[in-house]
Formats: C-alpha cells, sequence, structure tokens
C-alpha cells in the first residue's frame, strides 16, 4: 500500500539557523519557507536525490509543534511521510485493520499542496505517519 519515503519531518525551534545548518555545512538545496496556518507550522524543504527532509517550526502558540519542542527542546524528528496512490483508500484499509487516523479523519491539503493525512504514534511503533497522496 504504501510508496516510497516522500520525508522525515524534523522540529525545529529556529527555522533559519536549521535552514542554514543544511544549506552551508551540508551543501544541500535549502527551499524557502512557507507557512501553513492550517497545521500550524511553517515548513521549508531540504532536497536530497531520494526523499526529503522537511523541517518544521512552530507557527502560533497553539501549533502541535510547539507542544513536540516543549517535550523535546532540541527538537528531533516529528514524522515520518510516505507516499500513497489513493489516501481516501489507504485511510479505509487501515481503519479497518485498527488504525486511527487523527483529526476528523478527512484529508487535508499538505505542504505539496496535495491531500495528506496523519496516523497516530501508538499504532506505527510510536512513529507518527504521515501519508500523501501523489
Amino acid at each position: 500500500m504504501i510508496g516510497r519515503l516522500n520525508h522525515v519531518a524534523i522540529a525545529v525551534s529556529d527555522l533559519a539557523a536549521a535552514a542554514a545548518i543544511y544549506r552551508g555545512r551540508l551543501g544541500a538545496e535549502v527551499s524557502a519557507p512557507v507557512a501553513l496556518p492550517e497545521h500550524g507550522v511553517t515548513t521549508v524543504f531540504v532536497t536530497l536525490p531520494n526523499a526529503k527532509i522537511e523541517l518544521l517550526q512552530p507557527l502560533g502558540e497553539h501549533s502541535p509543534i510547539a507542544k513536540f519542542l516543549e517535550r523535546n527542546p532540541d527538537g528531533g524528528i516529528h514524522h515520518l511521510c510516505y507516499e500513497v496512490s489513493d489516501i481516501r483508500a489507504a485511510r479505509e484499509k487501515l481503519k479497518a485493520e485498527g488504525a486511527r487516523v487523527l483529526g476528523d479523519g478527512e484529508p487535508k491539503v499538505g505542504a505539496h499542496g496535495k491531500p495528506v493525512l496523519f496516523l497516530h504514534p501508538k499504532d506505527f511503533c510510536g512513529t507518527l505517519i504521515e501519508l500523501e497522496e501523489v
């Protein structure tokens, strides 16, 4: 059902500093920041040959990333994103197998302008999973 790894998301408290590390020290191609108010984050994508790194900074005090950074002040891996060809079919299969879809269960537009869903980390070895339709 899942396709390739799309990105690994890393929560950071200072997006500009984190982007500078990837751009400067590692020589990576780094996108401009994009605010996603519906998700409560500002994102930057680091392009790799085989996947992306998504750097996430809280956008507002009610951001889920703000809560993550309270528990992990140095930042860290927040979620993994896998591609699926049909997000609604994937959702129904996963729900039928007992997986919990976060939020209202309906796909939302993600950072790439495509439908996304998040799956409860307790159902996936302690890892928050994002599915993105491609």
